[in-house]
């Protein structure tokens, strides 16, 4: 018997039937980047935040409402708005294939969603992106979801918060992309002339025309700690200026630091800080 019978699945050698094997369940541990293992359930319940370091495991839309919301209860806005390829933009696959293919794995319709609730009794709107979905670029749903819960905010005397987690704008709308930051800006400009606060809470990562636009125009900008925040990543910085980096740049403690971020907050600690904050700006 050669050593190759033992991968031929003969009946003499292992001959396990596909149908029968049983892999171990994926999703029990996580490991930090400090080396941390961290059994999932236990994550769960400190809100994906790891109690061994206090690293703040990226989550999407549905963990953060949850998280956020009284009782985790809330109601959707919007939720039938989806992009199309109206460009016909192909790179080594067909953005409709991209589309298409984000919706199954991820099972959202876009790259944000758009909630309202009460925060520790405070009723808001909140926009939370998922970068599970296309590095939750920016693209003309976005931002065209962004104005509707504006519009919302301002007929129904609302504040408005954005959680910011984006890779920036999304190359296959090419400008249709772009203007959305301009869109955008102008809403929350109204917005601001309606006498109603928005706050953004920038998470891992915030990049681009994100950072670029309405992630630095809050009212106030918290943002959770160790989040990477910019416009361009370090590594065409530095490849750009032929420099080393300060020691954690672009960090949200580095920002803060040089006067880009108003507040770090822990996940765990978010929800009442939003809702003291609110209630501040609200004068409540």
């Amino acid at each position: 018997m050669s050593a190759f019978d033992w991968f031929r699945r003969k009946k003499q050698n292992i001959s396990t039937p596909t149908e029968e094997k049983k892999d171990l369940p994926k999703g029990l541990w996580h490991q930090t980047p400090t080396g941390k293992i961290i059994e999932n359930d236990e994550l769960k319940a400190n809100q994906y935040v790891s109690p061994e370091d206090g690293f703040h495991v990226r989550i999407g839309s549905e963990e953060y409402f949850n998280i956020l919301f009284d009782e985790g209860k809330f109601k959707e806005l919007n939720a039938g708005v989806r992009s199309i390829d109206i460009l016909k933009f192909k790179d080594t696959k067909s953005y409709k294939d991209r589309l298409k293919e984000a919706k199954s794995k991820t099972g959202l319709k876009d790259s944000v969603r758009n909630a309202m609730g009460k925060v520790n009794g405070v009723e808001m709107v909140i926009s939370c992106m998922d970068f599970s979905f296309i590095g939750g670029s920016l693209g003309s749903v976005m931002g065209e979801k962004i104005r509707r819960a504006i519009d919302f905010c301002i007929e129904k005397r609302l504040p408005y918060m954005i959680i910011c987690q984006s890779g920036g704008a999304r190359m296959q709308e090419a400008a249709y992309s772009l203007m959305q930051m301009a869109k955008v800006q102008a809403k929350l400009a109204q917005l601001s002339e309606a006498g109603l606060p928005y706050v953004a809470y920038l998470t891992n990562p915030t990049f681009g025309g994100i950072t670029a636009s309405f992630a630095m125009t809050a009212d106030i900008i918290m943002a959770e700690p160790g989040a990477l925040i910019g416009f361009a990543g370090p590594r065409v910085i530095k490849e750009t200026i032929g420099k080393d980096l300060p020691e954690g740049f672009q960090t949200s403690e580095f920002l803060q630091e040089k006067g880009f971020v108003d507040f770090i907050v822990k996940r765990t600690q978010a929800k009442e800080t939003i809702a003291n904050t609110m209630s501040l700006l609200l004068n409540k």
